[in-house]
């Protein structure tokens, strides 16, 4: 019998996490590893291998074809273009210390879309060739040009299936913009920091101006309810919020999903906010003591279950092969396929991060523009650095299948792509959310099992997540 490679990985008290190149992955001892190491497997390994499909007694056969085919499905496949991100002004009614795109003043002439790009956008939606679409309206502040807003939706009602998202700050509500939003294809996005005082502090720089933003937030919740509507949280690891409060914020308007964000190292924040460039120990601590925080919660109250969105993803990557499109980890991460960012004059890049470096002046990422196109030699560069499936340190990484190359975050933090993968901020994020995700999975903690099923949308109460050697 022949024995498929399985990449170790240490889960504490004399457990080890051992995981095939397909994802597929199991628990067992360090005797386990010993005798694997030493080439001494015992039938009973032999034949608990064999049932789990680490093993297999000839190439062709039903096994091995089938660790061909997870093997396969782990690697991403980019489609056709559908989904775009739209910059139609760069302005903004707000001064975050930790603005990610360095956004212009509200009176600041020439940062929004002019009459040649939106005819080059709109352009650009009619060439698309998918029936689904999904297009979200970054800033600035989009809500400040409503008139290029729905310029683009109603440009693109030819598509039978179809999704708009506005990314708002919400500091103001015109009726125009309540019009847009009354739409049932359209979605809203916004930041939620915590309670008043800590959204004050952080983004609008006033009570009055915090308390106008939770009244309107209030507002839309009533008229159109919480899945309309994300909200997610910027956390200063410096001065976390506790995690009682800052769940208390969305629980108590009905939003389940908290997508714990810590400053991103981009924007002004990268002088603001140079603490940033690295997430410590201490953020890691903090961020398990919140996950901590809504499992607890969850179990004393379950008529609404509450989620970490990216922890959430992360369990996605390990149990669902294919689960793509949420591109930090998709791998190879294909640049300016299926999906672009087109910048408020008509400069197109592969991420919104990448968007962001151009404009703090760190680097130029742009892969092209929407009038001429993006099948260029920078794009070409970008993607062949797109993928971690060669890389040394990742070949040996337990949490490779489940991981992604994000080329852009090195970029930013570092100046170069060349550094082992273990020197990265990117790699040692990811580790850490996928050991603390399978120190989860086998937590046999009652509470811990409960929301690993409701978030991974798992039927039944009694289910094992994961595979014990036996």
């Amino acid at each position: 019998m022949n024995v498929l490679p399985l990449r170790p990985w240490p889960l504490g008290n004399d457990s080890c996490l051992f995981v095939s190149d397909t994802g597929a992955f199991f628990a067992g001892d360090e005797a386990f590893l010993d005798r694997q190491i030493e080439s001494s497997l015992t039938p009973p390994d032999h034949a608990f291998l064999a049932r789990q499909g680490h093993a297999y007694h000839a190439e062709g056969d039903v096994a091995h074809t089938a660790h061909a085919h997870g093997v396969a499905k782990r690697f991403a496949r980019a489609g056709t273009l559908d989904y775009l991100i739209l910059v139609p002004t760069l302005r903004c009614n707000l001064s975050c210390t930790y603005c990610q795109v360095s956004r212009a003043p509200i009176d600041k002439a020439g940062f929004d879309w002019s009459e040649e790009t939106l005819s080059a956008v709109l352009a650009l939606v009619d060439r698309l060739e998918t029936p689904s679409i999904k297009i979200e309206f970054q800033g600035g502040e989009p809500t400040l040009r409503p008139d290029l807003l729905r310029a683009v939706i109603e440009r693109a009602q030819r598509f039978p299936d179809r999704q708009f998202v506005v990314c708002t700050n919400l500091a103001t509500l015109s009726a125009e913009i309540i019009d847009i939003f009354d739409r049932p294809d359209v979605f809203i996005s916004t930041s939620l920091d915590g309670d008043s005082k800590t959204h004050a502090r952080q983004r609008t720089g006033s009570a009055a101006e915090a308390q106008r933003f939770a009244e309107n937030l209030d507002r839309l919740l009533r008229r159109y309810g919480p899945d309309k509507i994300a909200a997610l949280p910027t956390v200063d690891p410096q001065s976390p919020p506790e995690p009682a409060e800052l769940i208390e914020a969305f629980a108590s308007r009905g939003l389940r999903g908290i997508y714990l964000r810590p400053i991103n190292y981009q924007g002004f924040a990268r002088k603001r906010h140079a603490h940033s460039r690295e997430q410590d120990v201490a953020w890691r601590a903090y961020y398990e003591r919140f996950v901590g925080a809504l499992i607890e919660r969850n179990w004393a109250d379950q008529t609404q279950v509450l989620e970490e969105t990216y922890l959430s993803h992360c369990l996605k990557r390990i149990f669902q092969p294919g689960h793509d499109r949420h591109v930090d980890l998709r791998n190879p991460n294909a640049a300016g396929v299926d999906y672009v960012v087109i910048d408020h004059d008509g400069r197109a890049y592969p991420t919104d991060e990448a968007r962001m470096l151009a404009r703090s002046g760190v680097i130029d990422l742009s892969i092209g523009d929407v009038a001429t196109g993006w099948d260029t030699p920078a794009r070409q560069l970008l993607n062949d650095n797109a993928t971690n499936a060669l890389d040394p340190e990742c070949q040996r990484c337990a949490f490779q299948p489940y991981c992604g190359r994000d080329v852009v975050d090195d970029l930013a933090r570092y100046g170069t792509t060349d550094l082992k993968r273990t020197e990265t901020a990117f790699c040692r994020r990811h580790m850490h959310l996928f050991d603390f995700a399978f120190r989860l999975i086998y937590d046999p903690n009652e509470a811990v099992q409960y929301s690993l099923r409701r978030w991974l949308k798992v039927p039944g109460d009694k289910v094992c997540l994961g595979a014990v050697l036996q």
